[in-house]
């Protein structure tokens, strides 16, 4: 039963709370450029708008179109739960649970890119095209990064994995999985998710063919992936398994909302990037986890 009631909760904080990161982002940019801005809950009234509305499918479509975003969205939310939640542990973990956290990360871009292909549209293949050649440098960032952790804990399991300190590397690794998250969830210097140009748009582009309900999974699943990342950024540098319980969850919660204030800054003080300019922005993301990693191998073997 106290298993069950755990799962329970655990799922409903990976569904309910995602929808409030991309409200405070907003805010954080309105505040900064002296406006009033959205509420802070607006994508929640965006989703229960969408789930009412009716489909609008293309005739070259196939089934795939409205299936590929369900995938993602179970991909993402099967990779949520795997992600240890501070001193809690993970719902699901076992031995080289890591391995697919990154696979079921990859199957959510791939089902996303999926759906774009599918009405044949040019703008469609055109940000799923720079969504996935964005993504051989952030895996590889990833990999380096999981591979530092990794070295140091001595495991591939999650809840290990995470629950020490970052130690010398922690800076390294944490500019690192930032530029990371910034790509993963296309935001400013990437891709603009503001914008209405869809000659420069990445992933608004590709779900521009979508409407109703699977345009609301899609954005779920878009807000789901900004909090996953958050909170794998924040656990890969802060050392939570060190921490009382409630300490760590209070620090875990304080991590996240830092993340999502740097994101907002971010959006506000930069803007986005030439295209020709990110793969050198992304190599450094790479670099960054790739030093962290040398530092960790050099530790363990001190």
């Amino acid at each position: 039963m106290i298993v069950m009631l755990d799962l329970v909760l655990r799922l409903a904080l990976w569904l309910l709370l995602p929808p409030l990161l991309p409200g405070l982002i907003n805010k954080v940019k309105a505040w900064v450029a002296g406006r009033r801005g959205p509420p802070v809950l607006q994508l929640y009234h965006d989703l229960a708008r969408l789930w009412q509305k009716d489909v609008v499918l293309s005739n070259l479509a196939s089934p795939g179109f409205v299936i590929a975003p369900a995938v993602a969205w179970v991909a993402l939310v099967g990779a949520a739960m795997l992600l240890p939640l501070g001193p809690t542990g993970a719902a699901f973990g076992f031995r080289g649970d890591v391995l697919l956290l990154v696979y079921l990360l990859a199957l959510a871009r791939f089902a996303t890119a999926w759906a774009a292909l599918e009405t044949g549209s040019a703008f469609g293949g055109m940000g799923a095209a720079r969504e996935v050649s964005y993504a051989v440098l952030t895996e590889a960032a990833l990999v380096a990064a999981v591979l530092s952790l990794s070295v140091q804990s001595g495991s591939i399991t999650l809840a290990t994995l995470l629950a020490p300190a970052a130690g010398a590397g922690a800076v390294l690794l944490a500019g690192g999985l930032f530029a990371v998250l910034l790509a993963e969830n296309c935001r400013v210097p990437f891709d603009d998710p503001n914008t209405h140009l869809e000659l420069t748009m990445i992933h608004e582009v590709m779900v521009l063919d979508h409407s109703g309900p699977p345009l609301a999974v899609i954005l779920h699943g878009a807000s789901l992936k900004l909090l996953l990342f958050s909170v794998l950024l924040t656990e890969a540098v802060l050392p939570l398994g060190r921490l009382p319980p409630f300490v760590a969850a209070a620090a875990l919660a304080g991590g996240v909302l830092s993340v999502i204030l740097g994101v907002g800054l971010v959006e506000s003080l930069l803007a986005r990037f030439a295209f020709r300019r990110v793969p050198l922005l992304l190599t450094t993301a790479f670099l960054l986890c790739l030093f962290s990693l040398l530092v960790a191998w050099n530790g363990g073997a001190a």
